[in-house]
C-alpha cells in the first residue's frame, strides 16, 4: 500500500497543460464556456451537492430507476430515504439523480424524492438512459414535462456533468444470454467505456451472460475490480444474488482506500473510461449458487416461451426470480444495494482525503453553467464528518415491514435502563429495616436491565394499545446502540425511524440508572441522555425523518424534552407542518425549562406568539414539580405579561389565578395551597390541555375549551367549569375545565415493583386514545376524561411490573376503543 501511495503522490504532481484544464473556482462564482449556459433550463444541481463538490466533500451519486421501476410505492420512498441516510451516516453527501417534469435533477430533495417515487402511480415513468436524455428534456422544453428514473448509464452521464466521481448502485446491465445473435447489450457497458465515473455494484445481474459482459468491458477499456471483502485465495466476480459466479475476478481490490487511489490515478491520467468495482452481496443474504443457477435457467426459459424480449425481458425475469425464490431475492437485493451504497461512500470518503492530501480538490471537477452561482460552502444539516464505519439499523434486521400510516409518532429517547432496587439484608431476615440505602458505601440490591427511554416507553405503551406507532430516536455506534436496536426489532416497534451516529461524533447511546429504596420509590436517578442533547446538525431531519413523517402522516406526535431546544423546535415545526397535534412529556424539572429557552440564540418552542390558536404544544403531562418549573420559567421570561396571554385570560373573565374557593371544591385545599391548579390555568394559553401527575393524589386535568364544546352547556360538567368566555369575545376559547381524577388503585409497598415507567405508560395510553381514527382530534379532546381512567389503570399495571411498560396493558385496548 505504501508503494501505491507513492505512485499516487507522483501522479498528483503531474502537470496538465493549461489548455486542457477546466477553469473552476470555489468562491461565490466561477466561469464556464458560454455554451453551457444553454443547460440552465435542462439541468439543476442541488445547493448541497454544489457546495459539497466545491469544497471537496465526498459525494455519492444514486440512481432512481430502482425507485421508479424496482420497488412499489411507498416501499420505494422508504428505500430512498434509507439509502440517502446510509450515505450521510458514512460521511458523504447523497446525490440522487432523476427527471422531474422534464428537468434533469442531480440531488433530489425530500419532497422531490417522494414526488418521483410516487409518480409511477400517477402515469407512465420513463427509464432514462443516455439516448433518452435529449428526448425527455426536449419534450420538457416543448411543454410536455415527463418523469423519469435514470438507469446506470443515464446516472453516469449526469453525475459526470455535475463533477461527481463515485456512483453506487445495485447491479449493472450487461450482455444478455444469446447476445452474440440478438445484440442485446446494455448501454451501461458502453457508458462505462466513455464516461469517467467509478461505479460500485454487485457485478451485473446474474441472469445475464457474465463472461461475455466482462469481455465487452475489457474491449471498452474498463477496469473491473472485485472487492476481496475478507476473502482469501481465489476470488470470484460476484453474480448479484450470490457471492460466487464461477468466474475468477480479473483484479482484486483489498479495500476502499485502494479503490480510491485507483480513481485518483485514473483521473490524474485523464483517462476517459469509467471503473467498475464489484462488491459481493453480504454473506448472510447471499443465495446458494446452484439454487440460483437453476432458478435463473427456469426464469429465462419462461421468458423465451412467453416472448418477453428486449426491454420487457429484464422485468419479466426479475419477477419470475422473485416468485421462484419466495421473495428471498428481494431481501438479497435490498441488502446488496445498501451494502454497495455504504461501500461507495467509503470509497468517496477515501478519495476526498486523498485529493485533500494531494492538493487537487476541485482541480479536475467540472459543472455546467446552469448550476448558477455558488454560495459560500456551508456545513450540511446532516452528519458531515463521519469517517468511521458506523452501523446502520438495516444491518441488524432484514427487510422490516414498512409503516405506511402511523396514528402516533413518538420522537424521544431510546436508552438502556438499569433499575437498582435496594434489598437490605435485615429485610431478608424478616427484621424491620431502614427503607433507604446507605450513602457512601455499597448496598445490596436487585439490578434489572431493560430497554427504555421516555420516548421508547411511550411508543411501546401506545403500540400495546393497538396504535400504529412510528418511533424516532437516535443511538450511537457502540455496544449499547447495537443492543438497543437488536432488542427493538424483537418488540412491537419498528426500528426504521432510528438514526445511528458514528464514532467521530463522540456520541454515546443513552443510558438511565434508577436507584430505588426498598419500597420501590425512586431515591436517585442518573441519566446520560447527551446523545439527544447534542448538536442538531448531527441529525438528518430533512433526508431521514421528514420523508417518514410525510408518508405516515401521524395524527399525534409525542415529544420528550431530552432533545436539545433546537431539536425540539425542529420536531415541533415538522409535526405542525404535517398537521399533527403535539403532546409533550417534560421528563424532568431542568429539561422542562428548555421549552422556553433562549439559550444559544435558538428560538424557544414556546414564546409569546405561541398562544392559542397558534400554540406549539396541544397537551402536556408534567408531574407537580415539572409543572412548577414550567410555570416559573414562563413567568420569568415574561409570557404572563404578553398581549397574547392577556387576550385569552381576559376573555375568560376570571382572575389569572382562578377562584380559590371554586378550585378547592374541585380539587383539594392541599393542591390549591401548593398552587397546582393555579399554575396549570396560567399555562393554558400556551398548553391548552395539561394533565398533571400527582402520584397518590391522582391526576389533575386542566383544559382550555373551545367555543361550542358540549361541556360548557351540560349540567353534569358545570361543577368543573371555572371560567367562561363571553359570547361576543374571542372565538379561540370558550372556557376552562378543571377536574381531579382520583387514583385508580392505592398500592401497598409489597405489590409495587417499579415506578420508573408509570408516567410514560400513562401518556402512551392517552395518545393512543386521542389518535383513534374514529373521530377528529378535537372530538377526542372532548372525551379525554373517559380516556384518563383507562390510562390510570394501565399505569397501575406498569407499577406492578418489572418491565418499563407492562405488556398486560394490552388487555385494556378494547376498553380504550370503546370509550
Amino acid at each position: 500500500m505504501a508503494a501505491l501511495r507513492n505512485l499516487v503522490s507522483r501522479l498528483g504532481r503531474l502537470r496538465i497543460p493549461h489548455t486542457n484544464r477546466r477553469t473552476f473556482q470555489t468562491s461565490r462564482s466561477y466561469h464556464t464556456p458560454s455554451a453551457s449556459a444553454q443547460l440552465k433550463e435542462l439541468l439543476h444541481v442541488s445547493d448541497d451537492v454544489q457546495d459539497a463538490i466545491a469544497s471537496g466533500k465526498p459525494v455519492v451519486a444514486l440512481e432512481s430507476t430502482i425507485y421508479t421501476h424496482g420497488f412499489p410505492y411507498p416501499d420505494n420512498v422508504a428505500l430512498a430515504s434509507r439509502l440517502e441516510s446510509v450515505v450521510r451516516l458514512a460521511g458523504g453527501v447523497p446525490a440522487t439523480i432523476g427527471v422531474l417534469n422534464g428537468i434533469l435533477k442531480v440531488g433530489l430533495g425530500a419532497e422531490e424524492l417522494i414526488e418521483l417515487a410516487s409518480s409511477s402511480q400517477k402515469g407512465k415513468v420513463m427509464k432514462v438512459s443516455r439516448r433518452d436524455l435529449g428526448y425527455i428534456c426536449g419534450l420538457g422544453l416543448n411543454g410536455k414535462g415527463m418523469y423519469g428514473g435514470t438507469t446506470v448509464a443515464g446516472t453516469m452521464v449526469l453525475a459526470h456533468l455535475a463533477g461527481i466521481k463515485v456512483f453506487a448502485t445495485g447491479g449493472l446491465g450487461g450482455v444478455h444470454r444469446g447476445g452474440e445473435n440478438s445484440m442485446d447489450i446494455s448501454a451501461d457497458l458502453t457508458e462505462l467505456g466513455r464516461t469517467p465515473v467509478a461505479v460500485v455494484s454487485s457485478g451485473c445481474k446474474s441472469f445475464l451472460d457474465i463472461p461475455r459482459t466482462l469481455e465487452y468491458l475489457e474491449t471498452e477499456g474498463v477496469l473491473v475490480g472485485t472487492f476481496a471483502d475478507g476473502r482469501q485465495g481465489s476470488i470470484d466476480f460476484p453474480a448479484f444474488y450470490t457471492r460466487e459466479s464461477g468466474i475468477k475476478a480479473q483484479r482484486v481490490i483489498e479495500d476502499e482506500a485502494e479503490a480510491a487511489a485507483i480513481i485518483f490515478a485514473q483521473n490524474a491520467l485523464r483517462l476517459s473510461s469509467g471503473l467498475l468495482f464489484a462488491n459481493p452481496v453480504p454473506s448472510e443474504y447471499s443465495l446458494l449458487k446452484d439454487e440460483m443457477d437453476a432458478i435463473i435457467s427456469q426464469a429465462i426459459e419462461l421468458a423465451e416461451a412467453q416472448g418477453a424480449h428486449g426491454s420487457d425481458n429484464t422485468p419479466f425475469v426479475l419477477a419470475k426470480i422473485k416468485e421462484l425464490t419466495g421473495g428471498r431475492s428481494v431481501i438479497a437485493n435490498r441488502a446488496l444495494v445498501e451494502a454497495n451504497v455504504k461501500c461507495g461512500t467509503k470509497v468517496a470518503v477515501e478519495l476526498a482525503k486523498l485529493e485533500k492530501e494531494q492538493g487537487t480538490v476541485g482541480g479536475d471537477r467540472h459543472m455546467p453553467g446552469a448550476i448558477g452561482t455558488f454560495k459560500e460552502p456551508s456545513e450540511p444539516a446532516s452528519i458531515k464528518d463521519d469517517m468511521g464505519d458506523p452501523v446502520s439499523p438495516a444491518e441488524l434486521y432484514s427487510a422490516p415491514e414498512i409503516l405506511e400510516k402511523a396514528s402516533v409518532l413518538v420522537a424521544g429517547s431510546l436508552a438502556i435502563d438499569f433499575t437498582c432496587d435496594y434489598t437490605p439484608y435485615t429485610q431478608k431476615q424478616g427484621i424491620k429495616a431502614d427503607h433507604s440505602p446507605t450513602l457512601h458505601t455499597s448496598n445490596p440490591s436487585a439490578i434489572h436491565q431493560t430497554l427504555g427511554g421516555v420516548g421508547h416507553n411511550v411508543a411501546l405503551a401506545a403500540s400495546y394499545m393497538g396504535s400504529s406507532v412510528l418511533f424516532c430516536s437516535v443511538v450511537a455506534d457502540d455496544l449499547s446502540g447495537r443492543a438497543a436496536l437488536s432488542a427493538l426489532t424483537k418488540s412491537s416497534l419498528r426500528p426504521q425511524g432510528i438514526q445511528v451516529l458514528g464514532p467521530t461524533t463522540g456520541a454515546r447511546t443513552a443510558q438511565y440508572v434508577a436507584i430505588n429504596d426498598s419500597k420501590k420509590d425512586l431515591m436517585l436517578a442518573m441519566a446520560d441522555m447527551s446523545i439527544l442533547d447534542t448538536s442538531d446538525s448531527h441529525f438528518d431531519f430533512t433526508g431521514f425523518w421528514e420523508p417518514l413523517v410525510h408518508r405516515t402522516q401521524p395524527n399525534w406526535t409525542v415529544l420528550d424534552t431530552n432533545w436539545s431546544p433546537q431539536a425540539l423546535s425542529k420536531w415541533a415545526s415538522l409535526a405542525k407542518k404535517h398537521g399533527s397535534k403535539i403532546a409533550l412529556e417534560p421528563v424532568s424539572t431542568a429539561k422542562a425549562e428548555r421549552l422556553f429557552s433562549h439559550k444559544h440564540g435558538s428560538k424557544p418552542v414556546i414564546g409569546p406568539s405561541n398562544a392559542v390558536p397558534h400554540n406549539s404544544i396541544d397537551l402536556a403531562t408534567p408531574n407537580r414539580y415539572e409543572l412548577a418549573a414550567m410555570y416559573t420559567v414562563a413567568r420569568e421570561t415574561g409570557l404572563f405579561e404578553s398581549a397574547e396571554w392577556w387576550r385569552i385570560i381576559n376573555s375568560l373573565e376570571m382572575p389569572s389565578s382562578g377562584s380559590r374557593n371554586r378550585l378547592i371544591s374541585i380539587t383539594t385545599p392541599e393542591l390549591v395551597d401548593e398552587g397546582i391548579p393555579q399554575q396549570s390555568i396560567q399555562l393554558l394559553p400556551f398548553m391548552p390541555c395539561i394533565v398533571t401527575k400527582l402520584g397518590a393524589q391522582g391526576l389533575l386535568l386542566t383544559q382550555l375549551l373551545r367555543p361550542g364544546d358540549e361541556r360548557l352547556r351540560a349540567a353534569d360538567y358545570a361543577p368543573y367549569i371555572v371560567g367562561r368566555a363571553a359570547v361576543d369575545t374571542s372565538a379561540d376559547v370558550g372556557g376552562v375545565y378543571v377536574r381531579l381524577f382520583p387514583p385508580a388503585e392505592t398500592l401497598t409497598d409489597d405489590v409495587m415493583v417499579s415506578v420508573n415507567g408509570a408516567g410514560d405508560t400513562l401518556l402512551g395510553v392517552i395518545v393512543a386514545g386521542l389518535s383513534s381514527p374514529t373521530a377528529g382530534a378535537d372530538e377526542h379532546l372532548r372525551r379525554l376524561e373517559t380516556i384518563l381512567p383507562v390510562a390510570q389503570r394501565a399505569s397501575v399495571m406498569t407499577l406492578k411490573s418489572s418491565n418499563a411498560v407492562s405488556e398486560s396493558i394490552t388487555d385494556l385496548a378494547g376498553l380504550l376503543r370503546s370509550t
